[in-house]
């Protein structure tokens, strides 16, 4: 596992790689915990999109970083981005990606810690000298040490940047637990694999204090859902770090069923030193992203924290992410307004469970009851798709779309019933997301779990949309789910796989996600794959083959399956460009 936070003279690259990673890491946790952080959600608004807002937030953070990788691969520079350049990115993509309270706040979080993690100068100048001595170069133990230290360092800097960047902090939240993580970790040895696990260990022996510390916690049964994320995201670190997987963090509790305003309350009063909890909040969510200097954000927070509560302003150097939950929404974008420039204005109504732009302008035409949202790899594919009736979303290779890509998606099909194919298992817990977001607006949104574009297809070909909807659901669901997948890959390197060591260049037949045939030429391996996909049985094969392949290669595979499988049709689709080389799907 590559160290974090090297120094020296070793290269910053390796650095980088586990911001990388550890964007990744954390990506996935939020993914897999996205529900039930979401339904632990009762503070300071219990609108049960703590998990999904921590998600959309980590996901900006992680393309952002993606991004600078990218635009150095492009330069073809032999080093890539240094830990400052990625860490830069992570926080800036954090900053304009923060959705709702705690994702603002994870937003400030990671921003505290990038600027120690970025800190100018070289780790050795941190090592205190005699007086009258010219540095020198540390020791490797010397080093780590230093390495260690920075990351207290940065973990601490974090904790109290939360505290900041929140109007009224109250204990027993998220910046309870991020100021126990860094706690633990100042008390751990100097050794960063140390320093990351205590500080993980240290959050979750705080978040599960959390009920004692908020009453309303308490009263649902439940711990911070913000604090949640946050050990989710520090899991995640424990693992670029160290290597180490952390156990599944287990929920105390269960919510406690809705329809007590006193279990479920719609918000609560901050910075009640008695710990009071109002009846109700304000009426709607504000976010947007402002162009100011600091003195207009500072008394843009004394204007914002009359107006309502829940206030969190995060970020700096002239770019800010404001957050406030108000009754008077216009005044909160006037307010903007004057202090500088605000941007990607969002609305949120909490009453009403919609989400609006500013201004509320109503849609000017009539939504259609259904329709179906695809994401769709391949020009050729995305042509088949839209003559179904499909509004879809192109997946370019290596370019997998966000969930905001996804939302809008669903925004553009303009209907009141959503199904959602993701067509990628890589993308399940982005569309979740994207569905858990467009349900916040007023769209029933089902996501039906489609692996690839091949099951995609065979659940349009059942698709009605005069049918219930949720009968529909259930139709294009077990279509796709009676559908077997298949795909032809060229393998970029040596490594192991199930079907045993694949060289760079071989040919890869994979069947329902695993490796199952490594071969030298197209046709034969497509035939291998054809030939195990077919010994259970089928009725239909769907080959849908990528602008690289030559003309013959579907011609001669639909030829195989004619004259031994008697029983089975075949269709032939043109994928176009930027689709896979050949998919096969097997119905």
């Amino acid at each position: 596992m590559i160290p974090l936070l090297t120094g020296g003279t070793v290269p910053q690259t390796p650095d980088a790689l586990v911001v990388r990673g550890w964007c990744g890491l954390a990506l996935d946790a939020l993914g897999r915990a996205r529900e039930e952080i979401d339904a632990i959600n009762v503070y300071p608004v219990a609108d049960s999109d703590t998990g999904t807002n921590l998600y959309l937030t980590v996901e900006s953070a992680a393309r952002a970083v993606e991004a600078i990788f990218a635009a150095h691969e492009a330069a073809d520079s032999p080093d890539g981005p240094s830990l400052a350049e990625a860490v830069r990115a992570m926080a800036h993509g954090a900053l304009i990606g923060a959705r709702g309270n705690s994702g603002t706040i994870l937003a400030q979080l990671l921003r505290g810690m990038s600027q120690v993690l970025a800190g100018e100068g070289d780790l050795s100048h941190e090592a205190s000298e005699p007086a009258g001595h010219e540095a020198s170069e540390p020791t490797e133990q010397e080093a780590s040490g230093l390495r260690a230290r920075r990351l207290k360092k940065a973990l601490g800097h974090a904790a109290a940047s939360g505290y900041q960047a929140v109007a009224h902090p109250v204990e027993g939240t998220v910046l309870s637990v991020a100021t126990a993580a860094a706690e633990a970790a100042e008390a751990a040895p100097d050794d960063c694999s140390a320093v990351v696990r205590a500080a993980y260990d240290g959050a979750c022996a705080a978040l599960e204090r959390t009920p004692q510390q908020l009453a309303v916690l308490g009263r649902a049964g439940v711990v911070d859902a913000g604090g949640r994320g946050l050990v989710a995201v520090l899991g995640a670190l424990v693992e670029a770090v160290s290597g180490q997987v952390v156990a599944a963090y287990a929920t105390v509790g269960a919510v406690t069923p809705a329809g007590s305003s006193e279990d479920r309350p719609r918000g609560e009063a901050q910075g009640d030193s008695c710990g009071h909890e109002a009846a109700s909040g304000p009426a709607f969510e504000v976010i947007y992203l402002l162009e100011a200097d600091d003195e207009r954000v500072e008394r843009l927070k004394t204007r914002l924290d009359g107006l309502g509560d829940s206030l969190v302003v995060v970020g700096g150097d002239g770019l800010w992410n404001v957050h406030v939950h108000v009754d008077d929404a216009g005044a909160a974008v006037e307010a903007g307004v004057e202090a500088g420039r605000p941007y990607r204005i969002r609305i949120t109504h909490f009453g009403a469970e919609d989400a609006h732009s500013a201004g509320f302008v109503p849609p000017v035409r009539e939504k259609a009851q259904r329709a179906i949202v695809a994401v769709v790899p391949g020009e050729g594919l995305a042509g088949l798709y839209a003559e179904a009736g499909a509004t879809t979303v192109l997946a370019r290779p290596g370019e997998p779309p966000a969930s905001g890509e996804l939302v809008e998606a669903i925004r553009r099909a303009h209907a009141r019933e959503v199904v959602l194919l993701p067509n990628d298992a890589d993308l399940r817990h982005t569309a979740a997301a994207a569905a858990e977001q467009a349900r916040t607006e007023g769209v029933r949104v089902a996501l039906i779990p489609t692996r690839s574009a091949v099951q995609g297809i065979a659940a349009l070909a059942v698709h009605e949309p005069e049918r219930r909807f949720d009968e529909d659901v259930v139709a294009m669901t077990a279509a796709a789910g009676a559908t077997r997948y298949g795909e032809l890959a060229v393998a970029e390197r040596q490594s192991w796989t199930m079907a045993g060591i694949c060289q760079a260049g071989d040919m890869l037949g994979l069947i329902d996600g695993d490796v199952a045939v490594i071969g030298a030429d197209l046709t034969a391996t497509a035939r291998s794959v054809l030939d195990r996909m077919l010994s259970a049985g089928g009725e239909m094969v769907t080959l849908v083959v990528g602008d690289e392949v030559p003309e013959d290669v579907a011609a001669t595979l639909e030829e195989h399956v004619r004259e031994a499988y008697l029983a089975v049709d075949t269709v032939v689709y043109r994928g176009g460009r930027k689709a896979a080389l050949l998919l096969i799907g097997v119905e």
